[in-house]
């Protein structure tokens, strides 16, 4: 892939191929790369992959580290490479950003795929103990490794994998680290998400702890006009890492090649 980097623009991963072409957007504590078990069993699609403002290599860019600024960069990164026929692809926070870009309805965007995504109607147990618990859970690779093994996923990961993810969690600005859990995820964006005039497809984890089915089945999929529900079985949280195969299954059988 070729990397683009502009300033004050996120750093993104293009991979020309065939379309529309998917965009993918990753979660709190995670990065580009959390997508390439999926990306690399989607051989000749075209495909864009980006470390959102404050996370890996975009660390350094400046904040604010909001839900709403991130949407306004993804849709700037994908002006930026020339992307104008494209389905978003978003895994839990960046399931959010990717309803946030959705409802602005903008122009080339064919569909959505939200992959344990955080929904639109914020979780009643998601209270501000909660929050403040949440806001500390990446503060050391310890900590990362417990939520990875305790709270994030249902499924054995290769040990290069767990260690990605405690890497990637720790690859961030303090600031960025912080909004999601503070912030973000209290935000309801229910009058947005229902401005979405795409199909939608909702990939949840059978065994998911953070946004469990029936979550997303009561604070979501009501919200999209033209919902489509898959569960993934066995799988946690982290969908991209865990079930890699059954992911691409179900984004394939959603957006095929034009």
């Amino acid at each position: 892939m070729d990397t683009a980097q502009q300033t004050l623009l996120p750093t993104y991963d293009y991979r020309p191929g065939t379309g529309p072409t998917l965009v993918f957007l990753h979660y709190w504590g995670g990065s580009a790369r959390t997508w390439d078990l999926v990306v690399d069993r989607l051989a000749g699609r075209d495909v864009l992959t980006v470390d959102f403002r404050g996370w890996s290599r975009s660390s350094a860019l400046p904040g604010p580290y909001t839900l709403g600024q991130l949407a306004d960069d993804t849709l700037a990164v994908l002006a930026d490479a020339g992307v104008t026929d494209y389905v978003l692809v978003g895994h839990s926070m960046g399931g959010k950003v990717a309803q946030l870009v959705a409802a602005t309805r903008p122009a080339g965007l064919r569909g959505m795929v939200l992959v344990g995504s955080g929904p639109a109607k914020p979780a009643t147990q998601v209270t501000p103990e909660y929050q403040e618990a949440l806001s500390h859970a990446y503060d050391s690779a310890g900590s990362v490794a417990g939520a990875r093994d305790h709270v994030l996923t249902a499924t054995e990961l290769p040990a290069s994998v767990k260690a990605q993810i405690v890497s990637d969690s720790r690859s961030v600005t303090n600031a960025a680290r912080t909004e999601w859990p503070l912030h973000g995820i209290v935000q309801d964006i229910t009058e947005h998400t229902r401005m979405i005039g795409v199909p939608a497809l909702v990939v949840a984890g059978e065994n998911d702890q953070v946004e469990p089915v029936d979550l997303l089945l009561d604070n979501l999929v009501p919200y999209l006009s033209h919902p489509e529900f898959v569960v993934v079985p066995r799988t946690g949280h982290l969908i991209p890492l865990e079930a890699p195969a059954d992911l691409v299954e179900a984004i394939t059988a959603f957006t095929p090649t034009a």
